[in-house]
């Protein structure tokens, strides 16, 4: 699992080194497409990162929902305690 998460975030990286490297290509090229392109470049690199955080945050809180640590009931959920 480790192995996998190093994976992707080095995938991740790759990525928004393209998409860097693609709004500096764009800004630069003369073309009538070449704003358009540039807009959305510039955005991708914006919203791509943010919605994998959005992701990963809902995917933890889903997961760990009512379960402690342990994956025993978490006695602060519904403020009652077991004992």
């Amino acid at each position: 699992m480790n192995r996998l998460k190093r994976i992707l975030a080095l995938s991740g990286a790759v990525l928004l080194v393209c998409m860097y490297a693609a709004a500096l290509v764009f800004a630069l090229i003369d073309s009538p497409a070449a704003a358009g392109l540039f807009r959305a470049s510039i955005a991708a690199t914006i919203l791509v990162p943010v919605l994998l955080y959005a992701y990963i945050l809902a995917a933890r809180i889903l997961k760990g929902k009512g379960r402690g640590n342990d994956g025993t009931q978490d006695p602060d959920q519904d403020g009652h305690s077991n004992v």
